[in-house]
């Protein structure tokens, strides 16, 4: 068990009590109006994120340079931030218990440390510089990719939550497909048509879909070639792309990629808080 509650067990009474005081008592009534605050906020943020981090890989506001391109999101990206975090902090004063038993809540807020520390410690200077990485940027883009992993590591052997996974593999396998160019992107589509088929098949044709003994362990083995497709198909564009415009080079790139994915990870492991 990787919940809150283990991590911290001495703090039980005090989560217990905080929907009776304030102002977890007062958002209570209104957690429908605040959670929809919470989620325009993530919005918000991930579409500045995707056009940031997309500049830095090479595709989208293509005309302008990253320099360019983060002093215009920049504003909408803090909004988004403070937004989540003060939403998210509410939120959690009036649902605590819920949160503080969830495998997947340690997910989230993993996710959102790593989220954090790789948007404002390496993506944001390195877009500053057009795509150059300081000592202090590369520092933190490992701290922040090692709480990455870590959080998917939880969010993958959290019972009941681990299928959100799913929403990072189709949102990564979506990026590669919008920035992979030419022949390239029909190769890379055509595989993943075919795992799609295999899969399908693997559900109706070759297992019964109540299989769980067969179907579970066939799952984990899909999950991990089309992670190998994908990650094959981000490392050719990167290595094929080389440098690009202003200097950006296939280091930035991999962490845009990243840029883009933590904040996923994050948001898909606060939806299935609930089913946990």
């Amino acid at each position: 068990m990787i919940s809150p509650q283990d991590i911290f067990p001495a703090i039980a009474p005090w989560v217990g009590s905080l929907d009776e005081t304030f102002p977890g008592a007062q958002i209570k009534p209104y957690f429908a109006q605040w959670e929809v605050l919470h989620i325009l906020s993530l919005a918000l943020l991930g579409g500045a994120s995707i056009l940031l981090n997309l500049r830095l890989i090479g595709s989208g506001l293509t005309d302008e340079s990253p320099a360019e391109v983060r002093r215009g999101v920049l504003p909408w990206l803090n909004i988004g931030v403070v937004g989540i975090l003060v939403t998210g902090v509410l939120i959690g004063t009036s649902n605590p218990e819920r949160l503080y038993t969830s495998e997947a809540f340690t997910a989230k807020m993993l996710g959102l440390a790593a989220a954090l520390l790789l948007t404002y410690g390496a993506i944001l200077p390195a877009a500053k510089t057009d795509g150059r990485l300081s000592r202090g940027a590369a520092v933190a883009a490992t701290l922040g990719m090692a709480l990455f992993g870590l959080s998917i590591g939880v969010f993958a052997i959290a019972k009941l939550v681990n299928p959100g996974l799913w929403h990072a593999i189709i949102a990564a396998a979506l990026i590669v497909l919008f920035v992979t160019k030419g022949v390239s992107r029909i190769v890379y589509l055509i595989g993943l048509l075919a795992l799609m088929a295999t899969q399908l098949a693997l559900h109706q044709v070759i297992f019964r879909p109540d299989d769980y003994a067969r179907l579970d362990p066939a799952n984990k083995i899909m999950i991990l070639v089309y992670l190998a497709w994908i990650l094959a198909a981000a490392a050719v564009q990167i290595v094929s792309a080389g440098r690009g415009q202003n200097g950006v080079g296939p280091a930035v790139k991999a962490l845009a990629y990243a840029g883009i994915l933590v904040w996923v990870v994050t948001a898909a492991a606060g939806r299935w808080i609930a089913f946990a």
